[in-house]
Parts: structure tokens; C-alpha cells; sequence
């Protein structure tokens, strides 16, 4: 990374982690919010699933190839970064992820077709971010002081609960004197307007920015947040040219950071007791959402034994 006047401010800061230590995550927070009952059965019971998907994989093989990039572009030079085939590395990343994958679930869930589709659809956004470099990563204007750096604090004053998470990248903006917390997505064509305003989606980066301030000792007014989102797919037929990157910041001022801030406070009070174990006596009811949609995707979906049918509820 290059030098900062502000980049010493991580070396410091991140507190020993303890095995005593009761430790929620972020995506704790949104399983918990959309179904209490399916956080439970995960964590709380321990019937940890997780169907193996594809776009897990291509997201996770994303990440490590924009991350390895941009360490060689911000520690290195311009010229050492377009050296690299990342191509190459996306591959190499995504076999590697195929196959942790595949061992945990014991089947191919995915053809070589599919596969193939990903990968030249990660081809295709690697090589439009290499050419419009500048409009996203101006060396000059940002600065690289963090690449997946640790968040581990305490998440209330009253629980011996802590919040662990790491910062996709973290930028010093040298033209308007603040960090910026960016997070990696991939999305088939990007956000719509329904996903921006998920709060489940945007939620993470506020709190982020909260525990990244109490943590390192950083002004909260000097922090901002940003999701850079890249899509797999263009919309076809259009006359315009589009982007392979949507970059979209959500509202993280007082106002929303002090609702999430509530909203995330509930459910460690709900579910946790002050010494960091499970509130067992509290009630983890099963919510399908609008048009079923908690139900699509989750693991339990059809195990009736463990979420009944007849349990589960609207809101």
C-alpha cells in the first residue's frame, strides 16, 4: 500500500479475539431479521446447511481477484498490476472454490457449461474495470489502506457478544480527507430499486462504518460507505453503452445508522444473554415473508420435521 498519513491507524486497534467470546457476524444480523427461526435452527441448534451454489463461488473467486489486483496496483505500480492474468486467477480461484464446495456437499451441482458461462462473464467484467481503471481506481485521488480488514468489537456495552466481520477494501480519499468502506457485490444485472432499498442489503456497510470508528479511533463524519456492485450481464438491445459496474451509496448518516444501530442491539438483547450465551426462553418465530420469498432460498425449506408448515408466518 502507499505511504498515508492516516494508514498507520490500523495498526493498531483490533482486539485480541478469545475463545470464551460469543461472536456474531453480519450475516448473523439478516438470517436473524428475515427468519428468527431459521437463525436459530443455525446457530443456536446447530444444523448448519448451506446449499452449494454457483454464484457463491464466482462471488468469493470475484473477490480474490479484484483484492490480489488491486494490492499489486496500490504496493506496486500501474504497470506490474496489467502484468497480471486475471483471467487466469479468476479460474484458478473459482476450481478452488468448486471444489471446497463440492467436498462439503458430495455432488457436482453444477455443469461445465454453467461454469463456463460464469467464468466468461467474469472475463467480461475484469476486462471492462481494467480499461475504465481510472474512473474507479484513480491511484492518485485513493489511497489503499485496508484489504479485508478485521472488524472484532464489542457489539453492546451489556453482552459479552462481539461483532466480527472484515472490510472488503478500505480507501483513504485524499481529495475530500476521508476513508471510504467499499464492499465487493456480484449481481446478475446489478441492484434495482427494490434491493437498494433492502435494509438488509445496505444495513452492513452502516454498521461497518460504526465499528470501524470505535474500533480504530476514526471520526465517524470522516467515514463513508460505498457498495461496488458488478454485473454478470448487460441488457440486451439497448443503444447506449452500459457498465459492467454499478457503484451505489446507501443513506449512512445518523438517522440510519442510529435505526440499525436499534435494530441490530434487539437482536443480540433477544437472543443472547449478558455472559454471551443463547436466550433459550425467547421466542424464534418462523417467517415465510412477501410471497414466500425467506423461503426460497433456505436450506430448511423442506424439512418439515425441524419448520413445520403449519408454523411458519406471513411477517
Amino acid at each position: 500500500m502507499k505511504d498515508s498519513k492516516i494508514s498507520n491507524i490500523f495498526t493498531f486497534g483490533l482486539r485480541e479475539q478469545k475463545d470464551t467470546d460469543s461472536k456474531v457476524s453480519y450475516s448473523q444480523y439478516t438470517m436473524y431479521a428475515n427468519c428468527p427461526h431459521q437463525w436459530k435452527l443455525t446457530y443456536m441448534d446447530g444444523h448448519r446447511k448451506q446449499d452449494p451454489s454457483i454464484h457463491l463461488i464466482f462471488g468469493t473467486a470475484m473477490h480474490e481477484t479484484l483484492q490480489e489486483w488491486l494490492n499489486v496496483l496500490y504496493s506496486k505500480s500501474a504497470a506490474e498490476a496489467s502484468e497480471l492474468d486475471l483471467g487466469k486467477m479468476l479460474y484458478e480461484h473459482m476450481v478452488v472454490e468448486y471444489k471446497k464446495m463440492k467436498e462439503g456437499c458430495g455432488y457436482d451441482f453444477s455443469s461445465p457449461a454453467q461454469l463456463k458461462e460464469f467464468l466468461e462473464d467474469g472475463l467480461n467484467i475484469l476486462d471492462f474495470i481494467i480499461k475504465n481503471r481510472v474512473d474507479y481506481f484513480n491511484t492518485r485521488q485513493l489511497n489503499l489502506v485496508g484489504i479485508e480488514l478485521p472488524i472484532y468489537a464489542k457489539a453492546i456495552e451489556t453482552h459479552n457478544v462481539y461483532i466480527r466481520g472484515y472490510l472488503d477494501l478500505v480507501f483513504e480519499d485524499t481529495y475530500e480527507n476521508k476513508l471510504v468502506i467499499w464492499d465487493i457485490k456480484t449481481s446478475t444485472r446489478g441492484w434495482n430499486k427494490w434491493q437498494k432499498a433492502d435494509k438488509t442489503k445496505t444495513a452492513q456497510l452502516v454498521l461497518y462504518k460504526k465499528y470501524l470508528s470505535e474500533q480504530y479511533g476514526y471520526p465517524l463524519d470522516r467515514i463513508d460507505v460505498k457498495y461496488f456492485i458488478v454485473k454478470r450481464k448487460l441488457v440486451e438491445g439497448m443503444m447506449y453503452a452500459q457498465k459492467r459496474v454499478q457503484q451505489f451509496v446507501p443513506a449512512n448518516g445518523s438517522v440510519t445508522l442510529n435505526k440499525v444501530t436499534k435494530s441490530f442491539e434487539n437482536f443480540i438483547r433477544n437472543s443472547f444473554n449478558e455472559d454471551g450465551t443463547y436466550r433459550v426462553e425467547s421466542k424464534y418465530p418462523a417467517i415465510k415473508g412477501k410471497n414466500g420469498k425467506n423461503c426460497k432460498w433456505c436450506p430448511f425449506k423442506t424439512d418439515f420435521e425441524k419448520c413445520p408448515k403449519e408454523n411458519r408466518h406471513n411477517v
